[in-house]
C-alpha cells in the first residue's frame, strides 16, 4: 500500500513503525517527519496545512491513504479537499474535528448524545470566570476552548491561579470552567467511518511533569496497557464506553451533517459515580498510541483504509496481543515551560538493543550528523514485555543508556500500577 503520514511527533513515527511492522513493502512518505521517522519512511517536503500540496502529492504519486496524525491541521481542515478529490483521508472534516478544536462544541454535542460529562460552564471574560469558579467551587478546573497543545488545562485548589492560568487564553478567546470530577484517567481510541466504530484497547497516560503527579500539565509522560483494573474487565469497560459515549456521539455528528471519519479519542475518568467523559481529541494520542499499537494484532493500514473508505461495518472487533506495553517519554531540559533545544542526543543504539525495546522519536533532527532534541518531548521508550513488571523494567533499562544534557523522565510511569 501507499500511504503518506502527516505530522512529525512521536504519535506519527508509532503509526509508521505500525505500518512498517506489518508489511515492509508498503511506500510510506512522511511531511514533514522526524530524525526517527526518516528511518522508517521517506521525508517529503510538503506542508501538512497545505491541502492543494498535499493533495498533489497524493495524486502525483498515486497514495492509496492518506493519515493526518496532528489536531491542528484537522482543526484547520485540510481533509475535506482531500476527499472531495476522491483521495482517502483517516481524519475527520473541519466541523468534525471541531469536537477537539472547541470544547463548547464538544459539551453541545455530549449534551445532544446524553454522554456522561461533567458540568461546565462557559466564561468569556475575567468576572464571568470568577464567577463560575465561585460557583463550582475547588478544586478548580479551566480549560482553553481551543487547541493548545495539550497545556490549555489547569486543575488547581488555587483560585488565584486558576483565574491567572483563565485570563492567559481569554485574549484569544472563551474558557470553559468545569465540575472537579475524581477517579483514575483512561484514554480509549476508537476508529469510525462515520456510521461504524470500532474499539482499541484502553489505556492511561500521565500529564504532570515530575514524579507523584507533581509539576505543570504537559502533553504526556508516559503511558501503559492494558489496564486490568478496569472496572467490569478491560471487555466491559470498552462495551459499555462504546455504547454510552462512542457510538452516540458519532450518531449525532452524522446527523448534524458532519460524519467522524477517523480516530475519536475518547478521555475518560472512572468517577464513584461511573464514567465520564473529560474530553475528546479528534486523532490518535500521544504518548497512549506509543503503547496501544504495538499490542495491535491486525494490519493497522487495513483498519484505516476501512475507516477512510466507509467500510468498516466489514471488520471485526479489533484484537490485540496478550502483553504489556510501557512507554516513557524523555523531555528537554525547562519542559514544559521553555524547553531548551539543540543539545545532542547520544545512546540510541545501546537503548534499541535493550530485549523488547523500541525508540520513538517526537521532536529529533540530524545537524552536521548529530542527532538533536528540536523540541520538549524528546523520544519515547517503549518497552513490551509479557507483564507489566518486566515491560516497566525493560523501557527504564532502555532509558538508561540514553543522554540528553539536563534532560528528564518520570520515573514512575506505572508504578502504582505495577505495585498493585
Amino acid at each position: 500500500m501507499k500511504i503518506l503520514v502527516l505530522g512529525s511527533g512521536a504519535r506519527e513515527h508509532a503509526i509508521v513503525l505500525a505500518l512498517r511492522s506489518e508489511d515492509a513493502d508498503h511506500d510510506i512518505w512522511a511531511a514533514p517527519g522526524n530524525a526517527g521517522i526518516g528511518q522508517d519512511a521517506t521525508l517529503v517536503d510538503v506542508d501538512m496545512f497545505d491541502a492543494a500540496a498535499v493533495s498533489s502529492f497524493a495524486l502525483d504519486n498515486n497514495v492509496d491513504l492518506v493519515v493526518v496524525g496532528p489536531e491542528a491541521p484537522l482543526v484547520a481542515g485540510v481533509a475535506d479537499p482531500l476527499r472531495e478529490r476522491g483521495i482517502p483521508v483517516f481524519g475527520p472534516g473541519m466541523h468534525a474535528a471541531q469536537l477537539e478544536g472547541s470544547k463548547a462544541f464538544a459539551k453541545k454535542i455530549m449534551d445532544q448524545a446524553g454522554v456522561p460529562t461533567g458540568r461546565a460552564v462557559y466564561a468569556r471574560t475575567s468576572a464571568e470566570t470568577a464567577a463560575a469558579l465561585d460557583d463550582l467551587g475547588a478544586p478548580y478546573v479551566v480549560k482553553a476552548d481551543g487547541l493548545a497543545s495539550g497545556k490549555g488545562v489547569i486543575v488547581t485548589s488555587d483560585r488565584d491561579a486558576a483565574l491567572a492560568h483563565a485570563e492567559q487564553f481569554l485574549p484569544a478567546g472563551p474558557v470553559l470552567v468545569e465540575e472537579f470530577l475524581t477517579g483514575p484517567e483512561v484514554s480509549l481510541f476508537f476508529l469510525s467511518d462515520g456510521d461504524t466504530v470500532r474499539a482499541l484497547t484502553p489505556a492511561q497516560d500521565f500529564k504532570r511533569a515530575f514524579d507523584g503527579d507533581a509539576g505543570p500539565n504537559t502533553g504526556g509522560m508516559g503511558a501503559y496497557t492494558p489496564l486490568p483494573w478496569l472496572p467490569g474487565g478491560v471487555d466491559g469497560f470498552v462495551d459499555e464506553v462504546t455504547r454510552t459515549v462512542a457510538e452516540p456521539v458519532v450518531k449525532a455528528l452524522d446527523e448534524n451533517g458532519s460524519p467522524f471519519i477517523g480516530l475519536l479519542y475518547a478521555g475518560l475518568i472512572v468517577t464513584p459515580a461511573g464514567v465520564r467523559v473529560i474530553e475528546f481529541n479528534a486523532r490518535f494520542g500521544d504518548p497512549e498510541t506509543q503503547v496501544v499499537l504495538p499490542r495491535l494484532a491486525a494490519p493497522l493500514s487495513r483498519l484505516l483504509l476501512a475507516a477512510a473508505s466507509g467500510t468498516l461495518e466489514d471488520e471485526p472487533a479489533v484484537a490485540f496481543r496478550d502483553e504489556v506495553a510501557v512507554t516513557v517519554v524523555l523531555a528537554s531540559e525547562g519542559y514544559p515551560e521553555a524547553p531548551i533545544t539543540g543539545r545532542e542526543l547520544t545512546g540510541l543504539d545501546e537503548a534499541a538493543a535493550v530485549e523488547g525495546v523500541h525508540l520513538v522519536h517526537a521532536a529529533t533532527a540530524l545537524e552536521d550528523g548529530r542527532l538533536v532534541a528540536t523540541g520538549g518531548r524528546v523520544l519515547n521508550v517503549v518497552g513490551v514485555g509479557p507483564d507489566l513488571a518486566t515491560a516497566r523494567a525493560r523501557a527504564y533499562e532502555g532509558m538508561s543508556k540514553i543522554r540528553l544534557e539536563g534532560g528528564h523522565f518520570r520515573g514512575d510511569i506505572a508504578s502504582a500500577a505495577d505495585a498493585g
